[in-house]
This record gives structure tokens, sequence and C-alpha cells, in this order.
């Protein structure tokens, strides 16, 4: 595969109960690109987000589930997601704070 520039690094938000009690200590969760690896996310939030400087990513890979339709039996795709930690000087992410 191509070279990933910062902007297909990020594919959407994960909005759960849990990443939300997470924002209280400034971890946001991401669904990030499967190849991608910690720096090119941190890389990738720092430029997205203005005043946000990561601390940390923790990354998890996740396989895809079984599904069956009829007696075929098929996987859906595999993802990876990443809860990125800011530092305590560093600016909110404005996309999670109407939620």
């Amino acid at each position: 595969m191509a070279a990933l520039q910062y902007y297909d690094v990020i594919l959407k938000p994960i909005i759960t109960e849990k990443s939300m009690n997470a924002m209280g200590e400034k971890k946001y969760t991401f669904l990030v690109h499967p190849e991608a690896n910690k720096t090119q996310i941190k890389e990738a939030v720092e430029k997205l987000f203005d005043g946000a400087k990561v601390a940390k990513v923790n990354t998890m890979n996740c396989s895809g589930k079984t599904k069956r339709r009829g007696m075929v039996y098929g996987k859906t795709a595999k993802t990876k997601k990443a809860i990125v930690q800011l530092t305590e000087d560093s600016k909110d992410i404005e996309l999670f704070e109407g939620l």
C-alpha cells in the first residue's frame, strides 16, 4: 500500500459510554487505519486538531467477527482502535465538546 498521509490515518471517532467517561482524563478513542502505527497516529492527531499535544498512544487490533448468511460463513473486516492521551496543557478536541 502507498504511504499513509495524516488525513488517511484517523477514520472516525468512537462514541461509547466508556470512551465518553475517559474524556474527563483527556483520553480520546478513534478508529484508525489498520496499517497505521503509533507515531503516525500521534502526528495525525496533532495536525488535525489545533492545540492538541499527544502524551501517549495505545492501540488495539480487533479481529473480524464470524458472520453467517444461510449456510455460508464469512468474516467482517478487521479494525484497529487507538486511545490517545493528551498532555495536561493541551487544548481539548473540539469534535467531542457538544456531546
